[in-house]
This record gives structure tokens, C-alpha cells and sequence, in this order.
């Protein structure tokens, strides 16, 4: 019988098509296996699938000889070693496009809430410190016909346009290739990554990690930004140099940042971020709608089934395993 181990609890109905065709281990907690669980599990299975919260490296590889696919339920799959994966004919699936729109929701309201300051607010009125009405009281800045930057033109990036496009802003973007349709429809305007920064109100990141990327936005970046400018992170926490971004807010070398990634999750709770007002910081959940992430776990299912038969996965990062 085939084994089968899924590092973090789905719903039953979710994972009925696997336990029809293998015998099925699920990590019991809501925290992830840590490494030297995740690699007792894997001794014997023939699938994974993983979340992004787990690491699969050429050792954890080297203790699953049996493994056939291992199954992501994310877009991103930096946590895995996709080379060693390769190189042992093991297919790696992911759960792309389906999470554009809700992801791209979450960054402009990410942006809308640090603009306009509403979890300040929240919290000010909560306190009962409101007394009256003042015309300069948590006053905070339009979105609407200002410039915003977008770091990565992909399908993340191009959702993110479109929403900014409803709030009439100017749209500028950074990305290997020109995106002839957001140039045409949205009259996005394509710059190197220094113009971009300068030039916006709002920057907002939608780049894979990679090693190109990593620290993309450091100190030399931020110093580059409007004074009044605001940082949109919704991507991977290491784009961005934490350290450096924490230092540009609190002396106030750029007005805010909205974050939903970070280097280290989940975030320590004396994490220096958290002190700052100028901050709304989200426990990663760009995703997290119900339709969404049922559809990605769907999806994930999908392609740890199939990896399991044999057949092409839906969604393969690197179908040249198959050959």
C-alpha cells in the first residue's frame, strides 16, 4: 500500500481522493513538523505535500527513497530543494493563478489601510480617547490619482494594477519584460527599479524569491523612496531587508509600511515592527479566503494524486523530472 504524509491538517472531504489511493499520515497540530518529525515522516511515503512552512532539502530527500511527488499548496516553492527534486525524477506540484485575485484584494487593502491609517483608528476609537471631531484628526493620505510603483508585473502584480486603476492612480512597473497589456489597457509605464521608487507614492512588491531578489529592497532602496512613501510587502519577507526597513520608519525616511511577510515567521511578538504605528503587520494570510484555500488544497490534492498514478501533474515546477 502506498503511504501518503500531509504536514499540516486539511479537510477530511479535501483528502478523500488520496486516502482511496494510499495510506494517509497528517501532521495533527497547527503548528508545521518541525524538521526532524518532517523527516521521521517522510521515511516511507511515496507523496508529500508540504506547505511552504516546511523544508525540503537534499537531506530530508535522502531519507525518503520512496518518494514519487512532492505536492506544495502554495504558488512559491523557495522551501524547496527543486534541483535535488530533479535530479531523483520527483515532480513538484504547485496551486498557481488561483490565488491572484485574493492576494491582490489583500495587498490594496493593505495599501488602503496604511494610507488612510483604519487600524489606527480602530484602535483610537476602542481606547475611548475620541472626544470630538478635529478637521486634522488621523488625517492620512489619498490613494486615488496617486503613483503607484509595482515591483514584479506578474499575475499577482497585474491584479494589483487593475484594482489601482479603479482609483484612477498612476501606475508604474518594474519587470523583465514589457507587459504590453497593462501597458495598453491601464497605461502602465515601465521603469528601472530606482525611477520606480522615486517616482511613487505607494511601492508595492509582487516578485518571487529568489536569489536575484533576495534583500532586493535594502537600505539603498528605501532611501530612494519619498519621504512620504509606503511600502506594500506581500510576496516573501527576505525581498526586503527588515533591519533597513525598520530603521527607514522609525526615522521616518519613508511614512509606512504594510506587511503580511516577514524574514522570520511567524513574528516575534518584541519584534521592534510591532512598536511602530506606521506599520500594519499581518500574520500571512494573502490567501486566506475560504474559496481560495480550499481551491489551493484542492489543487494540491490534485497533484500529489497524480504524481501518485504516474500521470503529468496539473501543475509541475519542473516536468523535465518526468524525462
Amino acid at each position: 500500500m502506498r503511504k501518503v504524509f500531509v504536514s499540516r491538517a486539511l479537510p477530511p472531504e479535501i483528502l478523500q481522493p488520496i486516502r482511496e489511493l494510499a495510506e494517509l499520515d497528517v501532521w495533527p497540530e497547527d503548528s508545521p513538523p518541525p524538521y526532524p518529525a518532517l523527516m521521521e515522516r517522510v521515511g516511507d511515503v511515496d507523496g508529500l505535500l508540504c506547505l511552504l512552512t516546511d523544508r525540503i532539502d537534499s537531506q530530508l530527500l535522502e531519507h525518503a527513497p520512496k518518494l514519487r511527488v512532492v505536492s506544495q499548496m502554495a504558488v512559491g516553492y523557495d522551501n524547496i530543494d527543486v534541483r535535488s527534486c530533479t535530479a531523483r525524477g520527483i515532480p513538484v506540484g504547485n496551486t498557481p493563478g488561483v490565488l491572484t485575485e485574493t492576494t491582490a484584494d489583500l495587498a490594496f487593502g493593505l495599501l488602503l489601510a496604511v494610507a488612510r491609517r483604519i487600524v489606527e483608528a480602530d484602535a483610537f476609537t476602542r481606547s475611548g480617547e475620541w472626544r470630538t471631531w478635529s478637521p486634522m484628526l488621523l488625517a492620512g493620505q489619498d490613494v486615488h490619482h496617486a503613483s503607484l510603483g509595482i515591483v514584479g508585473m506578474g499575475r499577482i502584480g497585474y491584479a494589483m494594477a487593475q484594482r489601482a486603476a479603479g482609483f484612477d492612480m498612476r501606475i508604474l512597473y518594474t519587470h523583465p519584460r514589457a507587459h504590453e497589456e497593462a501597458e495598453r489597457k491601464l497605461g502602465a509605464r515601465r521603469m528601472p527599479l530606482e525611477s520606480l521608487l522615486a517616482e511613487s507614492d505607494f511601492v508595492s512588491l509582487h516578485v518571487p524569491l529568489t536569489p536575484q531578489t533576495h534583500k532586493l529592497i535594502g537600505a539603498e532602496q528605501l532611501d530612494l523612496m519619498k519621504p512620504a512613501g509606503i511600502l506594500i510587502n506581500t510576496t516573501r519577507g527576505p525581498v526586503v531587508d527588515q533591519a533597513a526597513l525598520i530603521e527607514a520608519l522609525q526615522a521616518g525616511r519613508i511614512k509606512g509600511a504594510g506587511l503580511d511577510v516577514y524574514e522570520k515567521e511567524p513574528l516575534p511578538a518584541d519584534d521592534p515592527l510591532l512598536s511602530l504605528p506606521n506599520v500594519v503587520a499581518l500574520p500571512h494570510i494573502g490567501s486566506a479566503s475560504i474559496s481560495t484555500r480550499t481551491l489551493m488544497a484542492e489543487i494540491a490534492v490534485q497533484n500529489l494524486a497524480a504524481g501518485l498514478e504516474g500521470h503529468p501533474l496539473l501543475h509541475c515546477v519542473n516536468p523535465e523530472s518526468l524525462s
